[in-house]
Parts: C-alpha cells; structure tokens; sequence
C-alpha cells in the first residue's frame, strides 16, 4: 500500500462517521419488506419534491430498518432501567429530528419515514409533528419587526416547543401542539395536534438541531432527541428547486383566495422568477448560512441529495 493511501484510509477510519454511497446503503436493506405501494407515495410526497419506489427500497428501507433495531435497543434498555427502579413509568416514546434546508425535502422524508417505522411490530404507533406549529403568529411578527425572519431561530415559540418535548419525553398523555397552514402562512388559531404517547414521534423543521449560544444552560430541542437526520443538498439545486416550487405553488395554492401568497398568483413567469429568486437569496439562503447549515454536523445521520432529488451519499455517526 501506497504512503497516499494509507494515509486516506487512516483518515478515513478517524472520521465521526460511516460514510455509504447509494448502493452499499441499499445493501443493508437486508430482507426489510416494501410495504409501501406507488399510490402510498403520491400521496407522501410534497410539491416539487418527487420520490421513486426504488428511492424506498433503496434509502428509505434500510433506514426504517435501521431506526426499528435502535427504537428495540431502546424499549430494552427502558425496560431494564425501569426493572432496576421497580417503577411503573409510562411509556417513553424514541424522537427522531430531521433538519435541513427550505425545499430539500423535509416533509416528504418525515413523512415516509413515519409510514414505514409505523409498519416495524415494535413501533406500531408513529406520530409527526412540525416545528412551523410553533413559529410566533404573524401578528406578532409582525409587531416585532420579524416578518422578514420568518424560520429564523427568533421567530420560533421556543419556550412553547421545549415545554412540548419536555412533556412527551416524559411520557405524559394527550400532549398538545399548534398547527400551523402554509396556506394562510400563520398558526391557526385554536387548532391543535395531540399526541399521546406514540412509540415513535418524528420532529421536522429547519433548525432543530440549533445548540444554545455559549452561556445559555436552557435546554435546546435536539436534548430531546434519540437520533436526528439532516437532508442535505448543494446550494444551486436547492435554489432551483424553490424556485420551481413556487412557479407551481403560483398555478394552485397561490390561487386560493385565502392564500397569502395571493399577490404572487398574477406575475408574469419573468416576476415569478425574479420574486423566488429575491426571497430565497434575502431569506432562506441567509438563514440556510447562519443557522441551518451549521448544524449539519450534529446529525446522527445525514443524507446528501443529488440534483435529480436522488441521495447519493449516506453518512451515519460511529458509535
């Protein structure tokens, strides 16, 4: 062996993790059954971000795989946590946190995670939050001059979202969240989602994997989590991608009169465009370099995407 190679491959055992192109992850797949159907999978996938059955068998499968044999290594040692204290505790749901950029495809993933986890015989009962429930109302945005920080770590109730996981992690019942609608582009008043003690709950939102700034002792959201993903992509596809969700937002939701976005609804393709390309360099991208991006790194997991939404590259924390 080389001076060269040698040198690449100690380099490469040193690193925090494992790292898989696309193929050697879809070998892991094992015996894991499809259980999901094409017309499961157009209605799980969100605007603009398409997903193939072969992208199931071979990412998807073998996570739900791997996430069924921690969520049992986890129910044991609970199991025996709670035969050492004679307690009778209830039951501890296993939260995963997904991150990652506007338009990568978050929601998609989450979702199809939960469909597929929620198949394991372990983990009958699968549950989905989004932290856009606990984004400030626009009113209050508004009022405190953040409109133009919407997904930005301020703009986030994040004394509401801790005291959220707070009570799941602790196994209490009927634990309640916001909703929130991307139609009217605010929190729906009054209107909530219960979760109740689900064997696994998925938290999806741009920075949930944001540490506390140096001198904070609160407790920040991924304190709660037992494994966390971040989808990652380069920054043009990603870009593109938003702009080609918006010139279709802009033939359907846009249209609804309800819909906040309705003075886009009428813009030439040129404006449209320009428009997209003006909210993502001024907001998403800037929130993407300071506060999402970072984050990559905590990952347990990240799972990098190609331009044609394929993730090519899967790297998983050593333990």
């Amino acid at each position: 062996m080389s001076r060269r190679s040698s040198t690449e491959t100690i380099q490469k055992e040193l690193q925090p993790y494992h790292l898989f192109s696309r193929a050697e992850w879809a070998d892991l797949r094992a015996d894991t059954p499809l259980t999901l159907t094409i017309e499961d999978l157009d209605k799980l996938q969100s605007v603009n971000d398409p997903i193939s059955v072969e992208e199931v068998i071979a990412i998807y499968l073998p996570l739900s795989r791997l996430l069924a044999l921690y969520v049992a290594a986890t129910q044991g040692l609970f199991k025996s946590t709670q035969r050492f204290l004679g307690a009778q505790d209830g039951k501890m749901p296993y939260v995963i946190g997904l991150a990652g950029s506007v338009a990568v495809g978050k929601s998609t993933t989450a979702r199809v995670l939960k469909a597929l986890l929620s198949r394991w015989p372990n983990t009958p009962k699968v549950d989905l939050i989004t932290t856009d429930g606990f984004l400030h109302s626009n009113k209050f945005l508004l009022n405190e001059g953040l409109m133009e920080r919407k997904g930005f770590p301020e703009s986030y109730d994040g004394t509401a979202l801790l005291r959220f996981l707070n009570d799941v992690k602790a196994g209490k019942r009927n634990v309640q969240a916001p909703v929130y609608s991307h139609l009217v582009y605010d929190v729906v008043p009054d209107e909530v989602v219960t979760i109740d003690r689900p064997d696994i709950l998925i938290v999806e939102g741009l920075n949930v994997l944001l540490p506390n700034r140096p001198g904070n002792d609160i407790p920040f959201v991924s304190d709660f989590f037992d494994f966390s993903i971040y989808l990652h992509a380069d920054e043009s596809d990603l870009e593109s991608w938003y702009i080609s969700r918006f010139m279709r937002l802009r033939e359907t939701a846009f249209k609804d009169p309800r819909s906040f976005f309705r003075k886009y609804a009428d813009l030439s393709d040129e404006d449209a465009q320009r428009t997209a390309r003006s909210i993502w360099q001024k907001i998403n991208l800037l929130n993407l370099h300071e506060n999402i991006l970072p984050t990559k790194v905590r990952a347990d997991l990240v799972l990098t995407k190609s331009a044609f939404h394929r993730i090519e590259h899967v790297a998983l924390r050593k333990l």
